[in-house]
């Protein structure tokens, strides 16, 4: 049963939400739980990471390590969600190529232009990659490509129901209504375990038409639930103008009175509040989501540590806390 007065749940209330994205198709252990260790201390309401049991268990130790460094009890930590598919989605997918076919002189822009550190001499480092796609254009060769994944509600719900995952997130697109129904059918039965839906949608012509049609998909509904507006997936890091899309869709979402809260994701960046405040917006959105840009910040200092557990190396720490904390502050202040 849901407890009304668990902190996530006052802050999505209160317009304090904030989640951590670590990426849908993540899968860097070291760094997830260091990630979740450094956001939960620093007061994320939610950490949301893929739906892969290795995955899950990193995060947790990352927050369950915060909590006894920070010294809160347990129930106070984030919310767990596990991100899923409907179907094609860019979140779910990785680079791949083959390093081979590289010409020795290349000079190599891919390497230069991920975020993520996930590509080096031998090729793709699969862990790493969570699917932004920004080396396919860059490539001089034209040989990397994208291998995409869909999850299967048989892989997620003994998730749900063994490891105690509080929320998951559904990525949907305009025209996926069908998918959407049968992969909600699957899931619906262990809903009643959730401490919080989301769906997450790109902006269309149709987008309203579509999130009422979900909406009565999956009503009635046990727990409460987000809109994310996904502006422009993975891109938070690049400038700080990404972060128009998503309340441009979260505008829309507004107007059309969705039951639910709405939430932002998909370009959001240290600019975002400060627009959202500069457009009258900011106590009309519950919270927002960080990806792409909040692990811009801590990724830089996870690379030099000289050991797998950020809390070991004091100075490695302190900077990674301190990142993380402005930008929570700014929708905790």
């Amino acid at each position: 049963m849901l407890d009304k007065n668990s902190p996530p749940l006052q802050s999505l209330v209160a317009g304090h939400w904030f989640k951590l994205i670590c990426g849908a198709s993540y899968q860097d252990l070291p760094t997830i739980r260091n990630l979740a260790l450094a956001y939960t201390i620093a007061g994320a309401d939610c950490i949301d990471v893929a739906a892969d049991r290795a995955v899950i268990l990193a995060a947790r130790e990352g927050m369950e390590t915060a909590a006894k460094i920070a010294g809160f009890p347990a129930n106070q930590r984030p919310w767990l969600m596990v991100s899923l598919n409907d179907g094609e989605d860019p979140h779910f997918r990785k680079a791949v190529f083959n390093p081979q076919l590289c010409p020795v002189d290349c000079p190599r822009p891919c390497e230069k232009i991920c975020p993520a550190y996930a590509i080096d001499g031998g090729g793709v480092i699969e862990q790493r990659c969570y699917g932004c796609g920004r080396c396919l254009p860059v490539c001089p060769e034209q040989i990397i490509e994208t291998r995409s994944r869909i999850c299967q509600p048989e892989e997620i719900i003994p998730l749900i129901i063994e490891m105690g995952v509080d929320a998951i997130e559904i990525h949907t697109q305009v025209g996926h209504g069908e998918e959407f129904a049968r992969l909600w059918q699957a899931i619906a039965p262990v809903s009643k375990n959730l401490k919080i839906l989301a769906i997450s949608c790109q902006d269309d012509e149709y987008i309203i038409d579509y999130l009422h049609d979900l909406r009565e998909t999956i009503s009635p509904l046990s727990c409460p639930l987000i809109w994310q507006t996904d502006g422009r997936p993975m891109s938070g890091d690049i400038g700080k103008g990404t972060t128009h899309p998503a309340i441009n869709m979260a505008k829309k979402v507004l107007c059309a009175n969705l039951a639910g809260f709405v939430q932002l994701a998909g370009g959001t960046n240290d600019h975002t509040v400060t627009k959202l405040q500069q457009l009258g917006l900011r106590e009309k959105i519950a919270g927002i989501a960080s990806g792409s840009y909040a692990r811009s910040l801590i990724l830089p200092i996870l690379e030099h540590l000289d050991q797998p557990n950020l809390e070991n190396d004091p100075q490695a720490y302190q900077e990674a806390l301190k990142a993380a904390s402005i930008l929570v502050a700014q929708l905790k202040a």
